[in-house]
Order: C-alpha cells, then structure tokens, then sequence
C-alpha cells in the first residue's frame, strides 16, 4: 500500500534500535546524535493468526503476510523548526508518512548520550511536539498570508479555508497539535496540501531498560499519560532486548517472555497498533496454493480492494464471492461454503470487512 510510519524522537532515544528490533535492519546504532542522517525504512508483517488458519484450512503452501513501512527518521532537536540540527531535513521526512511512531527514552544508560540532561519523559515529549507544532504554526501563518486577500475579495472557498485555518492557528498557539482538535473530516481535507506535522496521528512508544520490564515504572507512565492526554496510543518495552529476542527460535522466545513477565512481544503490539491508527483492515485471498493478507482503509469498496491485487481486476471486475473469517473456519473452504448457501456474491459497492476472504470474479 505504500503506508509509511516514521519513527521519531529526540537523538538517542532508542529510534534506530526500534527499527532494527522491528525491521531486523542492522541498520548503524550510535551512543552519539545524528547517526542517523539518511532514513532507514523497512518493511514489517503483520502477525496476524487467522493467516496461519485460513491457509491451513484451504490447503495453501505459502502464506504472504499484510505489511506496513516504517522509516527511521532522524533526531530531533530544539529550534528544529528554525533548521538546527538536521531540523529541515527531519521535518521534510516526517511530512512525507502516514503517521507517526513518537519514541521516547524512558531508560538509563551512561554509555548514551542525552539530548537533555536527566530523565524526563513528559518533558522530552514537549520538546518533540512544540518543534513539530511550531513547524505547523509557520505553515498555517503562510497559508493564511496567501488567501487573505481573496478571502476578503469574497471568494467563498477561501473563506471557508480562512477560517478553519485561524482556529488550526489558535489551537496551536495554544499548545494543542492538529489531530487534537476536533476537526470535522472536510476541515481535515481543506488542511490536507499544507501536510501539517502534527495532524498525523501518533503512537508513543516508551523505550525501556530491561530492568524496567515490564510495566515500566514511574517513566512509563508519564508516557502513558501524555498518549491519554490528547487520546492517542502507548505501547512500552524495551527495544533493545526485543531487537535480541527476535532472532531466538520460537521454542527459546516464550521462555523469555515469560522470564521478563510479558505476554507477547512489544513489537508485534506496535505493528498491531500501527494497523488500528492507519484505520486498516486485513482480507484473506487463497488462489493457486497461496494465501495472501491484503491490507485495506476501512471502508474500501469491493472493486478498489480487487485492484490492490491486479489493476486488470479492478477494471475487469464482475462480482467478489465474500465469505467472512469466522464462516470460513465453520465450512473449511470457499466451495464448501457455496455448497452450503453461505458464500455471498457482492457487488463493486460492497464495502470489505476485516477477515472477509474473498475470490474475485473478473473479465
């Protein structure tokens, strides 16, 4: 799909171990600012067991996961907005994705450098936010120069973007980022070509030490509290031990969760969460022995989703034979199903659902 999540944070935050725990990247990991000047981007499968299910029921091979890009951006600094550090660079990196994994240092480490001394997540978070806001701020303050005058000669559209622009201004004069305030999704469309910072939607990933594991402590929750402040996610773990986990055999892997109390690993809760705040879903498609995960924007219709695999699909597109997970799992295949009388044919306008396994008929 081309969905991209950009990891960001101050220098020496843990962005680059995260993508390589996420990514198994090796990309360069440094104790000083600025390694990272170039983004790294790498693309991560969803976990996602109906895969395994589905395939194994329909008798598939090989199944190809749904995935989603991230890219690792670099630091962040104070006047990043006014280009120190690589300020412009970082800006025009994070302009360019979907939205955005925020990460945050909640670990001690002598041997790493910090960007500000002590350690202090909500502050970290602030200086991280007002660059970005201030970037936006600018940006508002531009448009609204460039349409004044129109807007005052009468014409009505830019009116209409006038005065979603004044409100987006005084939010952010006021400490609050774009996705926090409220807009209608036709105000968010008039926004759309300024590419506003903090408009993206956000995940907060708290970067732990291993023995913080695994709840996180005092520094965790002020993440925690910040993400709840203004409605977004949080996930906590340590990057740096998951980067190592993820190279042991499956066997080993829940011996060590279970050592450090965890469930599951904090990536794949990341990855799952990446999904929700894209507004993604997933179908299921079981053709010549492969069973393929596609992802989808909630509310894709029928003939669009057919397009993701073949755009001669898409415009040759007939009808899609729908069978949701939880029917499949009950009759074991497509065919039993239409034995049955459950596989529905839906038209181009059907809108998919997650977990529909679908078969497209196409000219």
């Amino acid at each position: 799909m081309g969905l991209e999540i950009g990891i960001v944070g101050l220098p020496n935050s843990g962005k680059t171990t995260l993508f390589n725990a996420l990514t198994a990247a090796h990309a360069a990991v440094a104790g000083y600012p600025f390694s990272t000047v170039e983004p790294n981007v790498g693309v991560v499968p969803l976990p996602d067991p109906r895969l395994e299910e589905v395939a194994r029921r329909a008798g598939c091979e090989r199944t190809v996961p749904a995935t989603v890009r991230f890219v690792d951006i670099a630091g962040l600094v104070e006047g990043a907005h006014r280009g120190e550090g690589l300020g412009n660079r970082f800006l025009a990196h994070i302009r360019e994705v979907d939205a955005i994994a925020h990460t945050v240092r909640c670990f001690e480490d002598p041997d790493v450098a910090r960007a500000a001394p002590g350690t202090d997540p909500a502050r970290d978070i602030a200086i991280v936010n007002t660059e970005l806001m201030l970037a936006d701020l600018e940006s508002a303050e531009r448009r609204i120069s460039g349409i004044a005058k129109a807007a005052r000669s009468g014409d009505k559209e830019k009116q209409a973007e006038l005065t979603v622009l004044e409100n987006v201004r005084r939010g952010l004069q006021e400490g609050r980022p774009v996705r926090s305030q409220e807009l209608s999704p036709e105000e968010m469309a008039l926004l759309s070509p300024l590419f506003l910072l903090t408009a993206k939607p956000v995940i907060y990933v708290a970067n732990l030490g291993e023995d913080q594991l695994p709840e996180g402590g005092e520094a965790a929750e002020a993440v925690r509290q910040a993400a709840q402040a203004e409605g977004a996610e949080c996930v906590a773990f340590c990057a740096k031990l998951e980067a190592e986990l993820e190279e042991l055999d499956p066997a080993d892997l829940r011996d060590f969760l279970e050592g450090y109390g965890l469930e599951e690993l904090g990536l794949h809760q990341l990855v799952a969460a990446s999904f929700r705040l894209l507004g993604l879903i997933t179908f299921f498609t079981t053709e010549s022995g492969e069973c393929r995960a596609w992802p989808l924007r909630r509310g894709t219709r029928a003939a669009q989703a057919a397009g993701k695999i073949h755009s001669d699909m898409e415009a040759g597109f007939i009808r899609a034979e729908v069978l949701p997970f939880e029917e499949f799992m009950r009759h074991g295949s497509l065919q039993a199903a239409r034995e049955a009388g459950a596989l529905r044919s839906e038209g181009r306008d059907y809108q998919v659902q997650d977990g529909d396994v679908i078969r497209f008929r196409f000219h």
